[in-house]
């Protein structure tokens, strides 16, 4: 088959399988949810974040709800989270921003019932580790609920999941760290190749309780450091900030994109580089907090309702805003917006940095994706490697974990454009069997948050604090 013509067909399918319908079902989804769970992302996140502190485990699961939130921040903040910042600002304007605030917002939500039911679907495999996600409460849940043998949806999610870890979790991940090295430190893409693939063997051989470990400690480290050198940023330009939001909430609704675009590719663009970013509804995540510790599906769920929050609100927000205020980004007369020589996705958010940070600015963006991406690696391994898992059985795994290795280095000194392509495809296509077994399973989430906070309201009356009416009594 003729190259270009593959090219061709491969964004074709780049656009159908991320296409309007897509976008709309997923945001649709993370709606009815935050509906149906009564926003329970935002009224208990001080909950969630409490929660991170506690030291009750029960004797199931390998890792901590910590590390289990760490490792699929790992795996969410990502290259998304600073190129496809500048990509939504470049292509939908700055109301692209208010659109990736609102798929974050109500994906939290969605999270929150993928983590929910990731734990109560969980499964024990031959090695005594938990085994759990969108293929285990697709094809349990459905089964339990409807007496409906759903296993090939459930089969399909994992197929989807393992081919799109190898590509968006692996390779195009380790080329994101070659490609940055070389050019901010003139490194052999070779080189780096070599060292992101040892270190990767380094972490995974010891399981998802080693990738915990790193994780719990790499996350939070590189996501602090890249939102201070872009708090000090956003600071130095306060005065600017004020102008920055009106912009983006007038453009948000005024359809006026880069050039004059229309409104619906402001919120195209904002809405798919939100999902991009956090991840919600595809299904990944609750991969990770299957194996928590913590034995109570409702309370997973609220802590991982917090990834969202982090990843979409927290880390993309502090990206888009340097953009904005950044000298390479200005509006016209007629309410366009321009970008000094064009530049778009990486190279626009590090010139940004490095022109309010001068000598360091570029730096932080460059680690920053070095960080991230392997971060994303090693979370998306962990992914991979349960998708598998399902689809061939335990032993197989430990032939995965070397071909892992190997596709790392592959993927750092190659050029990956159909890679990307490709794996976009497959990690769009996960989305649909997750989101069905969600709606599926919505009415059992439903009745268990109720259960859950009304049995909160109880404990509170008995100590005598002041609670509202049960849930199930209030209109």
């Amino acid at each position: 088959m003729d190259f270009n013509l593959f090219q061709s067909l491969v964004e074709q399918g780049v656009d159908l399988a991320w296409g309007p319908v897509t976008i709309v079902l997923i945001v649709g989804v993370g709606i009815y949810f935050s509906i149906g769970t009564r926003f329970i992302h935002f009224r208990k996140i001080v909950t969630a974040i409490t929660s991170l502190f506690s030291k009750e485990e029960s004797e199931e699961g390998d890792i901590s709800s910590f590390q289990a939130l760490m490792t699929s921040l790992a795996a969410t903040i990502g290259t998304g989270n600073i190129v496809g910042v500048s990509t939504a600002i470049g292509f939908g304007g700055p109301g692209a921003v208010f659109w990736m605030w609102v798929s974050g917002a109500v994906g939290g939500a969605t999270r929150f019932a993928e983590a929910l039911l990731a734990v109560k679907y969980r499964v024990t495999n031959e090695k005594g580790e938990q085994s759990g996600g969108p293929m285990y409460y697709i094809k349990n849940g459905i089964q339990e609920q409807y007496g409906i043998n759903a296993a090939w949806l459930g089969s399909a999610f994992a197929f989807f999941g393992f081919i799109a870890s190898m590509g968006t979790g692996n390779m195009a991940q380790a080329n994101s760290v070659s490609q940055s090295l070389e050019t901010t430190l003139g490194v052999n893409t070779w080189v780096s190749g070599a060292i992101v693939a040892v270190l990767t063997g380094v972490v995974i051989v010891g399981g998802i309780k080693n990738i915990g470990k790193v994780t719990e400690k790499m996350v939070p480290t590189m996501a602090i450091l890249y939102i201070l050198g872009a708090l000090v940023a956003i600071i130095s330009n306060i005065h600017l900030v004020p102008e920055v939001f009106a912009l983006i909430f007038n453009n948000a609704f005024s359809g006026q994109a880069v050039g004059g675009g229309i409104f619906g590719t402001v919120i195209r663009y904002g809405i798919a580089r939100g999902v991009f970013s956090n991840e919600a509804g595809l299904g990944s995540a609750p991969i990770a907090h299957a194996a928590s510790k913590n034995d109570d599906p409702v309370s997973e769920g609220i802590t991982a309702s917090l990834s969202t929050f982090i990843a979409t609100i927290v880390v993309c927000t502090m990206t888009a805003l340097v953009i904005l205020i950044a000298p390479q980004v200005s509006m016209t007369e007629a309410g366009a917006m321009e970008i000094e020589n064009g530049l778009q996705g990486a190279p626009l958010t590090t010139v940004a940095f490095d022109s309010l940070l001068p000598g360091i600015g570029g730096y932080i963006v460059s680690f920053g994706l070095v960080f991230f991406a392997f971060s994303t690696i090693l979370g998306w391994y962990y992914y991979g490697s349960k998708c598998f898992e399902y689809i061939a059985g335990l032993s197989a795994v430990k032939v995965y974990k070397w071909v892992w290795i190997c596709l790392t280095f592959v993927g750092a000194v190659i050029p990956l454009k159909i890679v990307w392509g490709l794996s976009d495809i497959f990690n769009g296509l996960m989305a649909i069997p997750n989101l069905i077994g969600l709606i599926g399973l919505s009415p059992l989430v439903f009745s268990m948050v109720k259960r859950y906070d009304k049995k909160a309201e109880t404990e509170k009356d008995i100590i005598g604090g002041t609670f509202e009416k049960p849930l199930e009594d209030s209109n």
